[in-house]
Formats: C-alpha cells, sequence, structure tokens
C-alpha cells in the first residue's frame, strides 16, 4: 500500500503545472537588429529555447523585477472591468477563443493586480471551468449581476454578445455615477476650501491685526471682537477642532457602513432634499430600468432579475420598492400592476412598462425609460451646476469676506476719528 502511494505522489506532482513566472529579455534577431520584451514562461531556459526557436538571439533573461511600492498594482476599478468586457467581446465575435483572448488583454494590461486576476480566470477555464465559475472567485470585480448575466450568456451560447451588452450597461452606470458626484463633488469642495482659508485666516492673520488694534487703545466693533475672540480660540484650541472635525468625518463614515439604520435614514434623506433629491430619484429609475432591462434580454429569469436589479438602484427605499416588487411577481402579477402596488414610481415609467409587457417588448421600453431618465440626470446636474456658481461666491464673499471687513473696520473708524 505504500509503495503504491508513493509511486501516485510522484506521478501526480508531475501532472501538476509548473507556475508561470514573467521575464525581460532583450537580444538581436537575424538582421542584427536589437529586441527586447518581457514574456510569460516556466523558467528562464525555456524562454530561451522560445526566442530562437523565433529567430531571436537572446543576450538578457532575467526576472521581472517587482516595484518597491505598489508592487500589487493600483485597484481594478469598474470602468477596466467594462473596457475589458469589451474587449473579450470584440475578440470572441472575432472568432478568437476565450483563452487566448484572456491572455492578449492580460497582457496588454498596464494594472498588474488586473493582469494577475485575468492570468487567474484563464487558467481556471484551462482547467475547465466555465467563465462563470471562473468570474465567481472574484466577487468584488464581478458583482452578481455581473455573473448572472455571463451565466445566462454560456447557457445560451450568445456570450459574446451578452459581454458587450454588460460593458455598454457599465459605461453607461458609470456615466451616471460620474455626474451624480460631480453634482455632489463641487459644492462640497468650495466649502471645505472656504473653511480652510478661514481657519488659516483665523490662525494666521487675525493675530497680527490684534497686535495692531491693541496699539490704537479704542473700543472695538463688535464684530471685530467676535471675529478676534473666534480667533483666539483657533489658536489656542486648533487640535481639538481639528480633531473634532475629523473625528465627526470617520464617525459618519462609519455609521453608514456599519449602520444599517442610519444608512437607510441618509438614503431617504437625500431623496427629500431640494434639487439633489430629485437627482437622486431620477438616477435611482435610470438604473433600475436599465439594469432590468439588461438582465431580461440575457435571459435571465425576471423574478431572479429583480432580485438582482434590487441592489443596482443604489438607494435603500428603491431596493425595498423592487424587493417588493419581485415578491408580487413571484405570485403571479405583472410588473407594471407591482410598480403601482409600491408607489414610488412615476406614471410614466409604470405605464411604458405596461405597454412593454403588452407589446412583449419589455426590455425595448425599459431602455427607452432609462435613457430618458439619464438624460434627466444630465440636464438636472448642468442647471444645478449653474444654480451653484452665484450661491456658492456668495458663499466665500460672506464667509471670507465677512472676516476681511471685520479686521478693517477699526482701521475706517480709526479713520473716520482723523479726519
Amino acid at each position: 500500500m505504500s509503495a503504491t502511494r508513493s509511486a501516485v505522489k510522484p506521478a501526480a506532482a508531475a501532472r501538476r503545472p509548473n507556475p508561470m513566472s514573467t521575464f525581460v529579455w532583450n537580444g538581436t534577431d537575424k538582421r542584427g537588429k536589437v529586441m527586447k520584451g518581457e514574456q510569460e514562461a516556466k523558467n528562464a531556459n525555456a524562454l530561451r529555447a522560445e526566442l530562437r526557436r523565433q529567430g531571436i538571439t537572446p543576450r538578457v533573461v532575467k526576472a521581472k523585477g517587482k516595484p518597491l511600492f505598489g508592487a500589487a498594482g493600483k485597484t481594478i476599478t469598474p470602468l477596466e472591468i467594462a473596457v475589458f468586457s469589451r474587449q473579450l467581446a470584440t475578440m470572441m465575435k472575432s472568432g478568437v477563443p476565450i483563452v487566448s483572448s484572456l491572455e492578449i488583454v492580460a497582457n496588454g494590461h498596464k494594472n498588474q493586480r488586473m493582469a494577475k486576476m485575468l492570468n487567474t480566470i484563464r487558467s481556471d477555464i484551462e482547467s475547465g471551468s466555465s467563465l462563470y465559475e471562473a468570474l465567481s472567485k472574484h466577487p468584488v470585480q464581478f458583482d452578481e449581476l455581473y455573473r448572472n448575466l455571463v451565466k445566462a450568456g454560456e447557457t445560451a451560447g450568445v456570450l459574446e454578445t451578452v459581454l458587450d451588452t454588460i460593458a455598454t450597461y457599465k459605461e453607461n452606470i458609470e456615466a451616471l455615477k460620474g455626474k451624480i458626484k460631480k453634482a455632489m463633488f463641487y459644492p462640497a469642495m468650495v466649502v471645505a476650501v472656504a473653511l480652510i482659508v478661514s481657519a488659516i485666516l483665523l490662525v494666521f492673520v487675525v493675530p497680527q491685526f490684534e497686535t495692531v488694534f491693541q496699539s490704537f487703545g479704542a473700543d472695538l466693533p463688535a464684530f471685530t471682537k467676535l471675529i478676534i475672540r473666534m480667533s483666539d480660540f483657533m489658536v489656542a484650541y486648533w487640535w481639538m477642532v481639528l480633531f473634532a472635525v475629523v473625528g465627526a468625518g470617520v464617525a459618519f463614515i462609519m455609521a453608514k457602513k456599519r449602520s444599517v439604520a442610519f444608512s437607510r435614514f441618509l438614503d431617504r434623506a437625500i431623496l427629500k432634499l431640494p434639487v439633489i433629491g430629485q437627482i437622486m430619484h431620477n438616477s435611482a429609475i435610470a438604473r433600475f430600468s436599465r439594469t432590468l432591462g439588461v438582465t431580461f434580454r440575457a435571459g435571465v429569469p425576471l423574478v431572479e432579475a429583480l432580485d438582482i436589479v434590487a441592489g443596482a438602484t443604489g438607494n435603500s427605499l428603491y431596493e425595498d420598492a423592487v424587493r417588493n416588487i419581485r415578491d408580487d411577481v413571484s405570485v403571479g402579477y405583472s410588473v407594471n400592476m407591482s410598480m403601482k402596488q409600491v408607489n414610488i414610481f412615476p406614471h410614466m415609467v409604470v405605464q411604458m412598462t405596461a405597454i412593454g409587457e403588452e407589446a412583449g417588448a419589455l426590455d425595448t421600453m425599459l431602455f427607452k425609460v432609462a435613457e430618458f431618465y439619464e438624460q434627466e440626470v444630465n440636464n438636472a446636474v448642468d442647471a444645478l451646476s449653474s444654480l451653484l456658481e452665484p450661491l456658492i461666491m456668495v458663499f466665500l464673499g460672506v464667509i471670507v469676506g465677512g472676516m476681511v471687513i471685520a479686521m478693517y473696520l477699526p482701521i475706517f473708524k480709526l479713520g473716520a476719528v482723523v479726519g
């Protein structure tokens, strides 16, 4: 028995594939032209043999060094996943096998973390896994929606078409997210800059004026006294203010991530804000419509599609509503009837959905709804930017200009007395 076991172990070890390493090389071709590049191989000798087979005389072949910082590569972004999906779909439509397609995309990727992940996926497929199974090992980069669409595409034999649809979907969703971030980021940055400038004035500039005022020996205006007191507090307790601001920011982020109740409260509160709230409503409807349209067109069963779509709306209020729709549809109700019951979707969306169901073109109607509301978001963000510009100028004028006026009031008063 022991002899049999010892015989099996070497055989199993022999079948186990050797890990591939990346090497950089340079050499000369038959014309004497210097060539260089990088390539994966089992070892340096195997790469030298491969280069000679290609007519290249290798001079240097060495393992590719890892950078001291950022060796793992930067974070994989959703846009990179969208580009990967488009590249894979294009090559598969051109007749390139999926394993070769993955190798080509991985070798051409600048993000080392992305390249490593694609090589892992390629290895899994070479070992007999489906693309769905290989992607399931990377749930952070490929969410449930992505994986289910790929599974549906593989089952129906239209994987390249589904990948192309996924790429378009992710590009549209990322563009929509970018618009929302733009609407939020600009005013937040202006407020942050105004507060930083105010803090600098209070800590470094106002004390200089205070020294000058003390030499006057005259009574200062109430507004100037208020600014001086604020300056004295900032100079004495700036560390406490900084700690409070940073602590509040960290506490807010942690509460949003860990407290479901707090996260839900924020989702509902933001929908009630003027202008911003309407943008978030339209964004959630656009994401719901486009995601449901994509999953339905890919052949995912409607109840399962609604379950996936719920988490893609980006707001807990809409997530709860979509789960209620899923429950109603699972017992036989139509989608448009279920949408009426949750009482959160506009009348136009419900009617377009009803028309799509009656005509057997639900996905087409949902895409039209998504396009309409995405355009509404674009228009609202542009209008918000135009509205915010004068308001921000007024805000900066009141904050920074107010402090400047407070500092010069005593000087004006002294000039009037002297005059």
